[in-house]
């Protein structure tokens, strides 16, 4: 059995270096770009005065780096090739997605927004699997020029983790449905044209049979965008959202009917795989930088790194992220050979595993580098601030758990 990263993906991942040195970095360092990445980046990043949310330049500069990578065949790289991609696998994904992330804050892989230049695209995946003929032709151009943009409108005020129990409904009426109901934390609807609204058309609260998906247009009357969560880690791009008597046509459901839930199972295992390598990378880099930090600190006429108080912390949080990194890989692998449904219980090992280990090693690193890293000027509080969220979004680390719990102890479905 070969640990070893294998040759073809190690050279993917010295090209990827390259890209960045050559195209990213300059264009990091122009125009005082570099304070959306310094201590005045969530200032630099977040319109205060526009309820929160990302300001154009922040958005224009994520932009451009998103087009050189597209432009150098990089971005996406994870999609089929009919789409522009390579079909990369998921174990190639989340090895580059742990090495660019242990590189530590930078325009190649934004922590803040998950964008990066090897993108993650699950609503092309969603599209491609779930989406009509019709719905894949008008949809794919759109999601690569940027004229269709989606956002995801699954949690409500008095539902999260219990997403089967959802008071948003749609009732057909006619060629039309009509749909009520309020959406909390729905993501991306600063910019997007259409939202993914999920609503209860038949069966009991409870039931994940019953539940569709619709494509909903934003601009679309009785569809309303409240206001903008301001959150732990800003800018913001989560919204507060109403809907009185908002039609869809037929067109607008977006896979089977009252089975909506498969799309959203598609779409939190293509992010959290990715994300878990993400968190291992930034955990990794929190490590390292603390490793460094206390090589290079003179206390008492010595090195900080000589008291065990230092080490024996950064020791543990190394050989978890050296357990965590094989899980991580095998987990992958295995999201190649099987059906994600089939694994589920190991994505959310990994998931929940490398959140928490990420937001241990930010603050150890944090008290390692003391006042300097509690400070803006270091990245731990960036790295803190993004990642905690991932212990409740997307699944929180307690859902995760039950995942494991249910294959563990043998109960819920087969």
């Amino acid at each position: 059995m070969d640990f070893d990263i294998p040759p073809d993906i190690q050279a993917t991942l010295d090209a990827l270096d390259d890209f960045i040195a050559r195209e990213i970095k300059p264009l990091e360092a122009e125009n005082d770009n570099i304070r959306f990445f310094d201590h005045r980046r969530e200032w630099a990043r977040t319109d205060f005065d526009n309820g929160g949310v990302p300001r154009k330049e922040w958005e224009d500069l994520l932009s451009e780096m998103r087009r050189r990578a597209d432009g150098a065949g990089w971005l996406r790289l994870a999609l089929p090739e009919e789409y522009g991609g390579r079909n990369a696998s998921n174990l190639e994904m989340a090895i580059i997605r742990e090495h660019l992330a242990a590189k530590g804050l930078g325009l190649h892989n934004d922590l803040q927004n998950e964008s990066s230049i090897v993108g993650n695209f699950p609503t092309v995946l969603m599209m491609r699997d779930y989406g009509t003929p019709e719905q894949r032709a008008e949809w794919m151009p759109g999601f690569f020029d940027g004229t269709k943009r989606l956002a995801f409108g699954l949690t409500e005020p008095n539902h999260g983790s219990d997403a089967t129990y959802l008071e948003t409904t749609a009732v057909r009426d006619g060629d039309e449905w009509v749909l009520n109901g309020h959406k909390r934390f729905n993501s991306g609807l600063h910019h997007a044209t259409h939202d993914i609204i999920f609503a209860r058309t038949s069966g009991d609260h409870g039931s994940p049979v019953g539940i569709s998906a619709f494509l909903v247009p934003t601009d679309v009357p009785g569809f309303s965008v409240d206001f903008f969560w301001w959150t732990f880690n800003m800018p913001t791009d989560h919204a507060e959202v109403t809907m009185t008597d908002v039609r869809v046509g037929q067109d607008a459901v977006f896979g089977r009917i009252d089975h909506g839930l498969e799309l959203a199972q598609l779409f939190v295992h293509e992010n959290r795989i990715r994300q878990a390598a993400s968190s291992l990378g930034a955990a990794q880099f929190c490590i390292d930088e603390a490793v460094a930090y206390a090589n290079g600190r003179v206390t008492w006429g010595r090195k900080l790194s000589v008291n065990q108080g230092i080490q024996f912390p950064l020791v543990e949080l190394h050989t978890q992220a050296a357990m965590l990194r094989q899980l991580v890989r095998y987990t992958a692998w295995l999201m190649d050979h099987k059906h994600h449904m089939e694994v589920t219980h190991f994505v959310a090992m990994c998931n929940y595993q490398a959140n928490r280990l990420v937001c241990d090693a930010a603050d150890r690193a944090m008290q390692t580098c003391g006042g300097i890293g509690y400070s803006r000027h270091m990245p731990f509080e960036h790295i803190y601030r993004h990642h905690r969220r991932y212990r409740i979004t997307e699944g929180s680390e307690e859902i995760q758990m039950r995942k494991v719990a249910q294959h563990l102890f043998g109960f819920g479905r087969k």
